[in-house]
């Protein structure tokens, strides 16, 4: 227990003595240490919560002197103020104005006996302190024992339960996304909503920082955990005494070494996962419902997936021996994060990466709602990544294809490369030279454009062209009956010369419409293309 006055006061070896009715919350104040000084501005060298001994050599008579004394005090921290008293001393009682000066500002005034020297205070101080830190150690080691029993258990809500009974502060353990992994209350199911931002700027720092706050009034601090890479968080809720405090770093290293073998343990799970996806791959045409029962035996029930493609070093430098052991080691454990991170943990590690270099590539499924580009930052911070189209499971081969091919463009831009619709459009038309694709465009709509009503001839085109040819899906963007649409595409082939059941002139009237939209430069919100113009005239 601290050292307080009143304790000092009980001590009838001291035979300390109050000079006035003190209250009893002053009486309560900790003392840190205990020291002499008779200067008459003793403050600067104060650092806070001693008990301060003088014979008032220097001490002034006067009430204002005594005031500002007391302030001076009182300013630098002191817990307490004592005066010795004795033959041959300055003083042999308390001088009033000293009393009513200590009285006014709330600062206990203490009398020392003739019989009593500083001294033997300054000892008793010393011992209570010495006593309270070796409280804290035995504290602090039987909680540290307690810890390590636990983890000779399974899991890791022994060690958080008893770190919790011995120091009552709340401990729980969450993956690197935030997700809660174990808690030593059972009654708890999700952090703190609090806790948040706190958890995911550590995660975003990995093992280099922890970071603490106060939230609600509530004590929050999140330290990482893991040995190389990020395995978890350990989130305490609540105030840690010095003897929890001394005991943290060994809570770390426990929960460290468990979510490592976690890690180790789970190793088998991520090969038979990693298998599953090969053996989902091979297929060149899977069937449907074969596709989907093999997701969803390991969880992953979306109905529509996509493949994810990450280069995780680049094996371009790195030469045969320890450099590509090197490459692939990092490649695995990319690997592995990423598959605790995805629902499902549908993982591999191909054998090589581009042009045979020894760090292979990461390929993964997941499905279509999951943020990928949250979990690439957390985990593949600056590495080449493509992100393939959402399709039907049993053609998430060409989806994990065309992310293969972005990893050029990931590399270039700085960014995970995603497959969005026409994105393969959007780069053919920024790549193309302005004039000629705008000639190009005005030889397929030209005779649109003299036609009384052209321009609601194209947007009609280009709308109907954007739905995939759907009817009714056009005529509702339009406003206008679908046998309206019909009426007006049937004049626009007739003008051009061109069919819409023809894949040539499809495609060339899409990549016209295209062009005079603007290509990549006219999108809507979220990346998807806008949609065309309204019609210049009301329809019929």
């Amino acid at each position: 227990m601290p050292l307080r006055i009143s304790d000092l006061l009980a001590r009838s070896d001291l035979a300390l003595s109050v000079t006035y009715d003190v209250p009893p919350r002053l009486l309560d104040r900790t003392i840190e240490a205990a020291t002499v000084s008779d200067l008459p501005v003793p403050g600067k060298w104060l650092q806070g919560g001693e008990l301060l001994m003088t014979i008032g050599l220097l001490l002034p008579s006067d009430p204002a002197a005594c005031r500002a004394y007391v302030r001076e005090v009182t300013e630098g921290g002191a817990a307490c103020l004592a005066l010795g008293l004795g033959q041959g001393l300055p003083y042999q009682e308390a001088p009033a104005p000293l009393v009513a000066a200590a009285e006014e500002a709330g600062l206990p005034l203490l009398t020392v006996p003739d019989e009593v020297p500083f001294i033997a205070v300054t000892k008793a101080v010393f011992d209570a302190r010495a006593d309270e830190q070796r409280e804290v150690l035995h504290r602090a080691f039987a909680t540290q024992r307690r810890l390590t029993a636990a983890a000779a258990g399974d899991g890791l809500r022994p060690m958080l339960a008893e770190w919790t009974a011995a120091t009552g502060v709340g401990a729980a353990v969450l993956d690197p996304l935030g997700r809660l992994l174990a808690t030593g209350d059972r009654a708890q199911h999700t952090p703190p909503p609090q806790a948040r931002d706190l958890v995911e700027r550590v995660a975003a720092r990995g093992l280099r920082g922890s970071a603490s706050s106060t939230a609600g009034g509530q004590q929050l601090e999140v330290q990482p955990l893991g040995a190389r890479r990020l395995r978890g968080l350990l989130l305490l809720t609540g105030r840690p005494d010095d003897a929890a405090r001394s005991v943290v770093p060994g809570l770390v290293s426990l929960l460290s070494l468990e979510l490592e073998r976690r890690h180790l343990r789970d190793e088998p799970e991520r090969r038979r996962r990693s298998a599953l996806l090969s053996e989902l791959l091979a297929a060149e045409d899977p069937a449907a419902d074969r596709a989907r029962d093999m997701l969803h035996s390991v969880g992953l029930t979306a109905e529509r997936v996509r493949g994810v493609v990450v280069e995780p070093e680049d094996g371009r430098e790195a030469a045969d021996g320890a450099a590509g052991e090197a490459a692939a080691a990092a490649a695995q454990e990319m690997a592995a994060d990423l598959a605790l991170a995805i629902p499902g943990g549908l993982v591999r590690v191909t054998g090589t990466g581009p042009g045979g270099t020894p760090g292979g590539l990461i390929e993964a499924v997941v499905g279509e709602d999951l943020d990928v580009r949250d979990v690439l930052a957390r985990f593949a911070p600056r590495r080449p990544a493509g992100i393939g189209p959402a399709t039907a499971p049993e053609a998430v081969r060409v989806s994990l294809r065309q992310a293969a091919g972005l990893l050029a463009v990931s590399r270039s831009a700085g960014e995970p490369a995603e497959a969005r619709q026409s994105q393969a459009s959007r780069l053919l038309l920024d790549l193309g030279d302005r004039r000629t694709l705008h000639g190009y465009a005005d030889s397929v709509l030209g005779p649109l454009d003299l036609a009384d009503n052209g321009e609601e001839l194209i947007a009609t085109l280009a709308a109907w062209l954007e739905t995939g040819g759907a009817w009714d899906a056009t005529s509702r963007r339009l406003g206008v009956h679908r046998h309206t649409v019909r009426n007006r595409l049937d004049k626009a082939m007739d003008l051009t010369g061109r069919r819409l059941d023809d894949p040539d002139d499809r495609f060339d009237l899409w990549l016209a419409t295209r062009i005079r939209r603007g290509g990549a430069a006219t999108t809507g919100t979220g990346g998807r293309p806008a949609p065309p113009p309204p019609p210049t005239r009301p329809g019929r």
